[in-house]
């Protein structure tokens, strides 16, 4: 039970750096450039996403204006 703990908990422990690891790191500026890229991948679906919604509203007016419309001449 001892040793299932322990290796449980040593899953949860940083690992120490090696050579390897230190050469996985990114600079301050690649880092950059991929948060600004990922940003305006946001931003662009942020801008689909708003005109889709736009376009819902306009639907569900028409429909709301056309049945009020259906309504007063029927």
């Amino acid at each position: 039970m001892t040793d299932t703990l322990e290796r449980a908990i040593a899953r949860f422990r940083p690992r120490p750096m090696v050579a390897s690891d230190v050469a996985g790191r990114v600079s301050a500026a690649a880092f950059r450039a991929m948060a600004l890229e990922r940003l305006r991948s946001v931003e662009r679906d942020v801008a689909e996403l708003k005109t889709r919604v736009n376009g819902l509203i306009f639907v569900v007016i028409g429909a709301v204006v056309t049945q009020l419309v259906l309504r007063a001449v029927g």
